[in-house]
């Protein structure tokens, strides 16, 4: 017997000591069982106080089996003792562990040689969030979790395909060997990096972006510039393609664009330069400055017609816009591209720049510099080092794409995809991330077998990305709270690492529903974690602060009750070390 019960406060019991400490190293967050004829009820010693132990209800044993949650409170009477070694397992780890349903992450530093883990299904089948300070072993901690995976002796998790957004690209040689652990099991890796040799350089399709993903690659600030992007990739749509395939499409826009221009009042000079500078760039076999224009007795060109009289006018007005109307067909009718054809950014760019004419904003000034903004920042993405990104030479659909990520040589599947986005800023890096997790999830959405291919999507230094941006109000979404509030039932989850919680989306985060969470010291993050996390208690914030490196508070759906874990060291490591100081310092004096 450890003592005898003397109060009850709300979900604390107070039991009177009748043992000597000094046989006991530390009773402190060790576990007890309350037992009596009817029930055991299992706490955890919280605090130890003149010889009064305040021991935290946690649940019950019920057929030898715990169950989380008290509704009934221990009876005065009932013996307290130290949980047996034995049992420990049921409450704090797998009590029957099997090969393909669990998985040991580490062991306790509070019960030696007790491993810690939690069922497969419980822990990856839901959102997770992994937090800490910078040092704290969060990095570590990631490449154990996944290498652990597959580490396993009689089974493989061979269509596991774990999306890694590598922030500093720490994670490649954690992984790259990992087949070593698992034959079956392949590596890859994208990079932002053009000379990493052991990386593919990461290729965007442009043509698989829609115009929530352009608006986002564009930087667009505003719903009224959508619209304008919907007209640019209609236009793409056209322009984009043979001309011999969409030349009376070509035409009427051509035509409507000029028509426009020839009946907007302005000077005829203005006209004429306009009409020129559209048929420079925007021309057809049949509609182009060379265009023949029959009238009884005579041929004359385009060109020719636009000469300006004596009086400053175009003579032949009335002759050029019945040429023009002589293409339009108002049966036609401009759609989305649907992702058959390949265009680049200079497609993407004459479309824009068309659509600047054809929607009439050179009418509107505030149109036209909202507009003008997206075509400014097009024209800066084309003449930067990230346009290598959207460089792609071949045509791919977009179900060939999702699954060429997901393939090696040899016709092999790989599980571990990592994203070096290490050497692009991080307003890219978060556009790259929406852009691939969005795709991902829509790929999720239309597979014929719901679910049947999990995607995990984890994001290293997610404060950078999943934010309370300003997503919402430009498309009414946010992908990363779409996903973490719709993906599981499709299979798309979210693995969440930050050193600053506080930063990340409340949405997404209030979505996970498993937490490593290790040493965190910032004031504003404890208290985020605190008031945003579901099921923490004052507990689990008092030994945050205290966690040595590599260890970690567990607790969620996969996990009986919050526990302290000492996680296993990967191997090989992440590179994530911080800078040696001294070794690069100093040198010994000759």
């Amino acid at each position: 017997m450890l003592g005898t019960i003397i109060g009850l406060e709300e979900d604390t019991v107070l039991v009177k000591l009748n043992i000597s400490l000094n046989e006991f190293q530390n009773l402190v967050n060790l576990h007890v069982v309350m037992e009596d004829d009817s029930k055991i009820i299992v706490g955890e010693i919280t605090d130890i106080k003149e010889g009064i132990a305040y021991v935290n209800l946690l649940g019950e044993i019920v057929n030898n089996k715990f169950v989380f949650g008290v509704i009934r409170k221990p009876s005065f009477g009932s013996s307290v003792k130290l949980i047996s070694k034995e049992k420990i397992p049921m409450i704090i780890s797998v009590d029957d562990y099997k090969e393909n349903k669990d998985l040991y992450i580490g062991t306790s530093p509070i019960y030696d040689g007790v491993k810690i883990g939690f069922n497969i299904n419980d822990f990856f089948s839901n959102h997770f969030a992994i937090f800490g300070s910078t040092g704290s072993g969060k990095s570590w901690g990631v490449a154990h979790l996944i290498q652990s995976i597959f580490s396993k002796q009689t089974t493989v998790a061979y269509r596991a395909s774990i999306f890694i957004f590598d922030a500093y690209g720490e994670y490649h040689s954690a992984f790259k060997d990992i087949s070593k652990l698992a034959p079956e099991v392949s590596f890859k890796a994208y990079t932002t990096n053009t000379n990493f040799s052991d990386s593919e350089t990461l290729k965007i399709p442009l043509w698989l972006l829609g115009i929530d993903d352009i608006a986002l690659l564009l930087n667009a600030e505003k719903p009224t510039q959508l619209p304008i992007i919907e007209k640019t990739l209609k236009l793409v749509n056209v322009f984009a393609r043979d001309e011999g395939d969409v030349i009376k499409q070509k035409n009427d826009i051509i035509a409507r664009a000029i028509l426009d221009i020839l009946s907007s009042g302005r000077p005829a000079s203005q006209i004429r330069d306009q009409i020129f500078s559209i048929l420079s760039s925007y021309k057809t076999k049949d509609l182009n400055l060379e265009s023949e224009i029959y009238q009884p007795g005579y041929v004359r060109s385009l060109k020719q017609c636009l000469l300006i009289d004596a009086t400053g006018k175009i003579r032949e007005m009335e002759l050029i816009t019945k040429f023009m109307q002589s293409f339009l067909d108002d049966s036609l009718e401009l759609t989305m591209p649907d992702g058959s054809f390949k265009y680049g950014l200079e497609d993407l760019k004459l479309a824009l720049d068309f659509a600047l004419i054809s929607e009439g904003t050179l009418n509107s000034e505030r149109v036209y510099d909202e507009a003008n903004v997206l075509k400014v920042r097009l024209h800066s993405l084309i003449n930067s080092n990230y346009a290598v990104y959207f460089d792609c030479k071949e045509y791919v659909s977009i179900d060939d794409y999702v699954k060429n990520l997901l393939m090696v040589g040899n016709g092999r599947k790989a599980q571990i995809i990592n994203f070096n986005i290490n050497y692009v800023d991080d307003r890219f890096a978060k556009t790259i991330t929406k852009i691939y997790s969005r795709m991902l999830f829509e790929y999720a959405k239309n597979l014929d077998r719901r679910a049947s291919l999990p995607f995990h999507i984890i994001l290293e230094e997610a404060h950078r990305y999943v934010q309370n941006d300003n997503d919402v109000n430009l498309l009414g979404y946010n992908i990363f709270d779409r996903i973490t509030k719709e993906g599981r039932k499709y299979g798309v989850l979210l693995g969440l690492i930050s050193q600053r919680p506080s930063d990340l989306s409340e949405t997404s985060i209030s979505q996970c529903n498993n937490f490593l969470i290790f040493k965190m010291l910032h004031p504003r993050d404890v208290t985020y974690i605190r008031e945003m996390v579901p099921n923490i208690t004052n507990e689990i914030i008092k030994r945050l602060r205290v966690l040595q490196p590599g260890n970690c508070i567990a607790f969620g759906n996969a996990f009986q009750v919050p526990v302290v874990v000492k996680l296993d060291k990967p191997t090989p490591p992440p590179s994530s070390s911080s800078c040696d100081i001294s070794a690069n310092w100093f040198i010994d004096r000759k």
